[in-house]
């Protein structure tokens, strides 16, 4: 009898579901629902106006979501649900909302309806700066050892300055709040009735630690003494991935048409489930996510300590390894900004006429120029550096215009200045003893710019494996529910019979990578001098 399993890939402003065959992987159905609230960041749900660091959601997005997507694929598929063995689910992170002890969101009552922090706060709210920079300030001043697993900085993103901003701004909501959680888990506990978290969202989000939990209630009260009771509120089960987190009860089965006992997978951050997808399960393995930013997770049986990193986690991607993240804050976005703001009409009118996009049309101007010998650099901080200074007030430049400068030179030295940029990452873990042995990249800018991936391969001066999967994050999700679900005994086993395969190898020219390497000193010299003085 065919055996099957579903992902479901919570995204940021929709959802999708992927029904998987778990004999071979083949995509049996796909589902799609958007958020009807979207991302409030303009306005709250009553229509008042929000600050610009705002981004909330509705949860009840969610739910709908989980239940149109699942019941659509099965509709789709005629696949029984006698037949699926278990469903995964990754969330965008930090994404955190305040619930009552029975998981209920406080944003459904109708006396928390107008408070904006009753609702869920995406991964991109960043309402907690302040809270951020007083944790950082007070780690700094009483030594905490987790501080340098996370770069040395505490980001505004994650749950514990999000936890403090509630209980700031908004004291009654905080004093009825029983549990913060992120939203996999709050999915989870509503699915199967079990309080647990996974050990990817607390350890790369939370400040947990498989050794020493989370950051101790005396720095917690050193931050503000009303935080006394915050470790209460962050209580439920740490569980790794490739986990069971239980099984669908009543409730679970009547959202999503499945049957009751069908398994339900410890959830995982949406950049990680991707290495799986990707295939990326072995030490030294790194997967570069290229998308409007980039994530780089490298995967290692070391534990190391490295400065500038966005988090490390135990088992946090694959048991017995460390999972290490590093990222840049602008990516894909940087492209798009110079593409609407800085290119002439004539290029869209030249390309239009030669029948290919601009990206193609500028990919053909920049492939004449000088490879390594572009007079013009960049620093590649459009949206502040995530790694390796873990600063967001960072902002990019432009170094070398002339009054002779082209639109395709200025294109050139931006994917240089983001490949420079990887190099970094890969050097910061390379020289704190973390092997980077394989490079993998996924994402839409791998696939279709082969351009630009010559370009990093070139200055990486390593080979590139590149994945094609319109679904990484579901088909990443549905191979952590073929492990919890006992179908197979290893993520690397499950991973080698669903995930995709290599669409394509760019091998790098390794006379380019030596032009490259004399240009990439001076970008790491310009970056040590600018992040110091932090032009703005």
């Amino acid at each position: 009898m065919a055996k099957y399993v579903i992902g479901i890939d919570y995204g940021t402003l929709s959802a999708r579901a992927l029904l998987l065959h778990a004999d071979d992987g083949k995509e049996i159905a796909i589902s799609e629902f958007v958020y009807p609230h979207a991302v409030m960041s303009e306005k709250d749900i009553s229509g008042k106006p929000e600050k610009p660091t705002t981004a909330l959601q509705h949860p009840q997005d969610y739910l709908d979501a989980l239940s149109f997507t699942v019941k659509d694929v099965l509709k789709k598929s005629g696949v029984s649900a006698n037949d699926v063995c278990g469903i995964g689910i990754d969330f965008t992170s930090c994404t955190v909302l305040p619930t009552d002890i029975n998981g209920v969101p406080l944003c459904f009552y109708d006396r928390f309806k107008e408070k904006e922090n009753a609702y869920v706060k995406l991964w991109k709210h960043h309402g907690a700066n302040d809270q951020a920079e007083r944790m950082t300030e007070i780690a700094k001043q009483t030594k905490q050892g987790w501080l340098e697993d996370y770069g040395g900085k505490v980001s505004s993103e994650w749950l514990f300055p999000k936890l403090f901003e509630t209980a700031e701004c908004s004291p009654t909501v905080y004093d009825s709040t029983a549990l913060f959680l992120e939203a996999g888990d709050w999915l989870t506990y509503i699915l199967t009735g079990n309080l647990v978290r996974s050990s990817c969202m607390a350890g790369f989000k939370a400040l947990w630690s498989a050794d020493g939990g989370y950051p101790s209630q005396d720095y917690l009260e050193k931050v503000n003494p009303i935080f006394k009771t915050a470790l209460q509120k962050v209580k439920g089960r740490v569980l790794p991935v490739c986990e069971k987190a239980g099984e669908l009860n009543d409730k679970g089965a009547l959202l999503t048409g499945l049957n009751n006992g069908t398994v339900v997978a410890v959830p995982v951050i949406d950049a990680h489930v991707a290495l799986p997808s990707a295939g990326v399960t072995d030490d030294g393995g790194l997967l570069i996510i290229m998308g409007t930013s980039a994530c780089h997770i490298v995967l290692s049986e070391k534990d190391k300590k490295i400065k500038g990193i966005c988090g490390k986690v135990k088992d946090g991607v694959a048991k017995g390894y460390f999972a290490y993240e590093a990222g840049q804050a602008g990516f894909g976005d940087i492209l798009d900004w110079f593409i609407n703001n800085w290119v002439t009409q004539e290029y869209f009118e030249q390309a239009k006429n030669q029948g290919v996009n601009i990206f193609d049309y500028l990919n053909q101007k920049a492939s004449l120029l000088a490879m390594g010998k572009n007079s013009v650099l960049v620093l590649d901080w459009w949206n502040g550096n995530r790694t390796p200074y873990a600063d967001y007030s960072l902002s990019g430049a432009v170094f070398g215009l002339n009054l002779k400068t082209k639109p395709e030179e200025i294109y050139y030295a931006i994917i240089t200045a983001l490949a420079y940029g990887t190099k970094r990452i890969i050097q910061t873990y390379e020289n704190s003893g973390v092997a980077v042995n394989t490079v993998t990249a996924s994402g839409g800018i791998a696939v279709k710019n082969h351009f630009f991936m010559q370009v990093f391969a070139d200055v990486l001066g390593k080979e590139i494996s590149v994945v094609d999967s319109k679904q990484a994050g579901a088909k990443g999700s549905a191979i952590y529910a073929s492990v919890a679900s006992g179908l197979f005994p290893s993520l690397k086993e499950s991973a080698k019979v669903l995930g995709d395969k290599c669409y394509k190898k760019v091998v790098p020219n390794l006379e380019n990578t030596k032009l490259y390497d004399k240009q990439y000193d001076r970008y790491v010299e310009i970056s040590e001098f600018f992040a110091s003085k932090k032009l703005q």
